[in-house]
């Protein structure tokens, strides 16, 4: 699984690399400001891929396997299906969505060039997200990767040729994804087909019991929040941004860029716990449960730790290799090195939030979910901003990120502790 991310992480790094050396400031300010857009997918594509991996990994862990293949083919269908009305809206309301992502009269012709083929592929992006999550269910992560992996590998050798070789600039960047996520799509949905002993994706095997829907929504919901809070948190960051140029947007985008290099490897240890969490939760071995726990923590939070101190020391020349615009740079390298500090305390904060989505606890991943980026960032950033200015700006994410550590923290101690719920339920 983490290899799977570090490929996502290697195309996010390549994909604005390839941006950047147009050297246009308003086209890559253009399409970062489009960048809640994918996360507003993936999120949706997570109400069924995250909350269906996980009642699914519980079955299987209570040996119901036919169900378990049930819940897979309402959760495709179901993806299918929302990706539809998903992409009917964004294309009638597409002015709109543009003003609220902060696209002004400079940035305006990338960003919806960007913003048009994006939402023509809707459909690709989110009904991936199931079969991504769901093959790890049956230990197929290898396939997963794979599948994930390959549309990523060709859009990375797409980008430089529809940008610079067909002279498509945005629409270059929008269309190699496209490309990409086709490739992705037939490869996972033919593991799943081919692969998997229990998963299904028979149209007529898509009803499922109101129980289950519940159970998929229950935490698919709040799974797909944790995105969802992401593509807010990018747009509210972008227009409290642009009041200082569209230069500090383009920073903000190479920034959170090379920030994902912590970020993707710190998902695929989470996410590759995921199963693992609830398979053991659904069997009650409470023992080897509380070992992966363990151990997800040690690593996510050691990890982010060391991968961050390391960007921090090469934080402007690694910026510097994506423009060549000086002050472009400097707000990149600035932002990033407070974005790194707290990136330990955003590898807890994950992993509270996967095993309260794990072990089917919703009120709890919700909580989790609209913190980070969400109700917690809002609120700082608005506080910040009206006593810093733009160091307020730029700090506020650091600040939310070690108060929804320490919430999750305690909801883990009120779950897990010697009387919590959890305990209790075992």
């Amino acid at each position: 699984m983490v290899l799977g991310t570090v490929v996502s992480m290697i195309y996010n790094l390549t994909d604005t690399f390839f941006i950047a050396q147009t050297q246009n400031t308003n086209l890559v300010a253009g399409i970062t400001l489009c960048t809640p857009l994918f996360s507003m997918m993936i999120a949706l594509g997570d109400i069924f891929g995250l909350g269906g991996s996980s009642v699914i990994s519980r079955l299987l862990g209570q040996r119901k396997f036919a169900l378990a293949g049930r819940i897979n083919s309402f959760c495709f269908y179901s993806a299918c299906l929302l990706a539809v009305v998903v992409t009917i809206a964004l294309f009638v309301f597409k002015s709109q969505a543009l003003s609220l992502l902060g696209a002004n009269t400079s940035t305006y012709r990338y960003a919806v060039i960007y913003y048009e083929i994006m939402a023509a592929s809707s459909v690709l992006i989110i009904t991936s997200l199931v079969p991504i999550n769901t093959l790890r269910t049956e230990g197929l992560a290898k396939q997963s990767m794979i599948g994930s992996a390959s549309g990523t590998v060709l859009k990375i050798f797409l980008d430089p040729l529809f940008i610079f070789g067909f002279h498509l600039g945005a629409a270059g960047a929008a269309l190699a994804t496209m490309v990409g996520y086709i490739v992705t799509d037939v490869i996972l949905i033919g593991y799943t087909v081919r692969r998997a002993r229990y998963l299904q994706i028979h149209f007529h095997q898509k009803k499922i019991p109101a129980a289950g829907i519940r159970d998929v929504l229950m935490i698919g919901l709040p799974a797909s929040v944790t995105n969802l809070m992401t593509m807010l948190g990018t747009a509210l960051m972008n227009n409290f941004l642009i009041v200082y140029g569209a230069g500090k947007v383009a920073g903000f985008g190479i920034a959170i860029k090379v920030e994902t290099i912590v970020i993707m490897v710190l998902v695929g240890f989470c996410f590759g716990s995921q199963a693992l969490i609830g398979y053991n939760y659904g069997a009650k071995n409470k023992e080897r449960l509380k070992k992966i726990i363990q151990f997800d923590l040690l690593v996510n939070v050691g990890f982010a730790f060391l991968i961050a101190l390391g960007l921090m020391v090469v934080a402007p020349g690694l910026c510097g290799l994506f423009m060549k615009n000086h002050g472009v740079v400097q707000a990149a390298s600035y932002m990033l090195r407070w974005f790194l500090i707290t990136t330990p305390f955003i590898g807890a904060a994950m992993v509270f939030t996967t095993i309260f989505q794990s072990v089917n606890q919703p009120l709890e991943a919700f909580v989790m979910s609209v913190s980070r980026q969400g109700v917690v960032f809002a609120v700082v950033i608005f506080i910040m901003a009206a006593l810093m200015g733009y160091q307020g700006v730029i700090v506020a994410q650091p600040i939310a990120d070690i108060i929804t550590a320490l919430i999750g923290l305690g909801l883990y101690h009120y779950e897990f502790g010697p009387n919590g719920k959890v305990v209790a339920h075992w």
